[in-house]
């Protein structure tokens, strides 16, 4: 199938980028054709985020979005900010906020369904969506330009031979290809491999976020209530901070992030999330409330200075594909749908002058002078900072923030890949979590259950081991497994041996696709690979 423009993957960048191209073309009365792949079984199954919105970008893409019935139902009416011993809550007062902490005037939102929203404006603009099918391949030209995406074949069995309702993937061609997979995209990660889009730039730095949706008690709901806090239950070493988003229809969505750069191999960012809604602070909002549904997530937040090189020969790099959550705000969709808009102008301009498969220069060129590009610049420092510690971090962010506004005459640096960061278990003590009670705090499985994940179980497993002897000779043996550890949906589990031993199972149907384990394996010796389209989360409001 031939297109001018295909876009891998159906979140806010992507469609942002599919939309902007057709709201162009119509402009001008020309012909676009632009194709979506997503790999979830409809729009919005595989999105999850937070999460408040800041409108900014969907304003300019979209002008009357409130007139079409964006679902942006829910003001941000109060800030909280707290910070959490053991037994208490201290509230930081609203003087000692950087200005990136105030939400006034954004949203609590479901982005899935922000996203099934932008889904229908860009079908009713012609662009051609195809939910379940997964980009598995980049198809490129003799010149070495990337000239589309081949989708995977559906119904192989788990044995590679094709299993009686198969299906062959089919090749998308195109003049330009942007990649919108979101954080640590398996194609975007070969991309920048290959073009060494990542030469001179920082070590992406990634967050695991976890989150859980619930109905509360109508008393104990307060519509557009936005609290984050930091501290307890994580040590002053570790990074990380909760979200608790109080939206609609006594709704409320809680969360937590924790940075994968942590050490300590007994860390469970899980079990972490699980105790945290058991403070004082935070329990008395749920008592009486139903959890609605789970799911997990990695996130890029090194900023600025971890973008790679946005280009490549046939395409670009969008979203958070590319890294450009602005981790200082805890919000990445307005920047997401901004860098879309961009790529799609430049490949829009580049298909008017008749070109095809070449860089799209005029998309980094905008970018630099883009407000997205200050804003990330104001909050550069934020995240290099905070992987300091906690005391040490929140102050000198601080200063970055409220004295320097963000524009301190020096930049700091990551300089190591999260997966270096972890330290072997003989330095370490294993963590006591306490067991969970069914009511507040839950195990993995139960979590799991109501995420809707859902793979063809005869499949071939989507999560490769380049050896599989490094986990025991190595992740077991000096970091104390710390894959049984990271990950949010029970994936990975030591057990014993036909021979004696341990050795290591991959329970991949339980896969949410959050990306941890590619990211954190202290080896680099899991592969996320793409696995059949349609699999995966089911995520219906997340």
């Amino acid at each position: 199938m031939e297109y001018d423009v295909v876009v891998v993957g159906g979140g806010p960048a992507g469609l942002a980028a599919a939309i902007r191209l057709k709201q162009m073309a119509a402009a001008q009365g020309r012909e676009v054709s632009v194709c979506v792949l997503e790999k979830g079984g409809e729009l919005g199954a595989h999105i999850l985020s937070g999460a408040v919105m800041d409108p900014r970008a969907l304003t300019e893409l979209v002008p009357d979005w409130k007139e079409r019935g964006a679902p942006l139902d829910t003001p941000v009416t109060e800030d909280r900010v707290l910070f959490l011993t053991g037994t208490r809550a201290y509230r930081t007062p609203g003087f000692m906020l950087p200005k990136c902490f105030g939400n006034h005037g954004n949203y609590v939102i479901s982005l899935g369904k922000v996203v099934r929203w932008m889904g229908q404006l860009a079908d009713s603009l012609g662009v051609d969506i195809f939910p379940g099918f997964s980009a598995a391949e980049i198809l490129y030209g003799e010149d070495g330009s990337v000239r589309g995406v081949a989708t995977g074949n559906l119904g192989v069995r788990r044995d590679g031979m094709p299993g009686p309702d198969f299906q062959p993937g089919m090749e998308l061609h195109a003049s330009y290809t942007l990649f919108a997979e979101g954080a640590r995209g398996h194609l975007g990660k070969q991309v920048m491999a290959r073009f060494d889009l990542n030469k001179g730039k920082d070590p992406q730095s990634y967050g695991i976020g976890i989150k859980e949706l619930w109905e509360i008690a109508p008393g104990r709901h307060q519509p557009g209530l936005v609290i984050h806090t930091t501290g307890w239950p994580l040590d002053a070493d570790t990074y990380g901070g909760s979200f608790l988003y109080h939206l609609e229809n006594n709704q409320v969505a809680v969360g937590y992030v924790v940075g994968l750069d942590y050490e300590n191999p007994f860390l469970s960012p899980y079990e972490e999330f699980q105790r945290y809604k058991t403070h004082p602070a935070i329990r008395h909002f749920f008592e009486g409330a139903r959890r609605i549904s789970y799911g997990a997530r990695a996130i890029a937040a090194g900023g600025l200075q971890s973008l790679p090189k946005l280009v490549f020969p046939g395409g670009a790099l969008i979203g958070c594909d590319a890294g450009f959550l602005n981790m200082s705000r805890i919000k990445g969709s307005h920047a997401a749908i901004k860098s879309g808009m961009l790529a799609a102008e430049a490949a829009f301009a580049a298909l008017g002058e008749h070109r095809r498969h070449d860089e799209l220069a005029g998309y980094p060129a905008a970018f630099e002078q883009s407000w997205l590009k200050e804003e990330l610049h104001v909050a550069r420092n934020v995240k290099p900072w905070l992987s300091k510690g906690l005391v040490l971090g929140a102050v000198m962010a601080g200063i970055d923030q409220l004295v320097f506004r963000g524009k301190a005459p020096w930049t700091l640096h990551h300089a190591h890949a999260d997966h270096e960061r972890i330290q072997p278990a003989a330095g370490y003590k294993p963590i006591a979590y306490p067991k969970p009670d069914g009511k507040l705090s839950f195990d993995r499985l139960s979590s799991v259950f109501i995420s809707n994940t859902n793979h063809a179980e005869d499949q071939p497993v989507h999560l490769a081991l380049k050896d599989p002897r490094v986990p025991v000779e190595i992740n077991l043996a000096r970091y104390a497994g710390p894959e049984a550890r990271y990950c949010p949906a029970g994936v990975y589990e030591f057990v014993p041996g036909d021979e004696g031993g341990d050795r290591l199972q991959i329970n991949a149907q339980n896969c949410v696709h959050c990306k941890t384990c590619d990211i954190k394996d202290p080896t680099q010796n899991i592969v996320w690979t793409t696995p059949e389209g349609g699999g995966g989360p089911g995520y219906a409001a997340m």
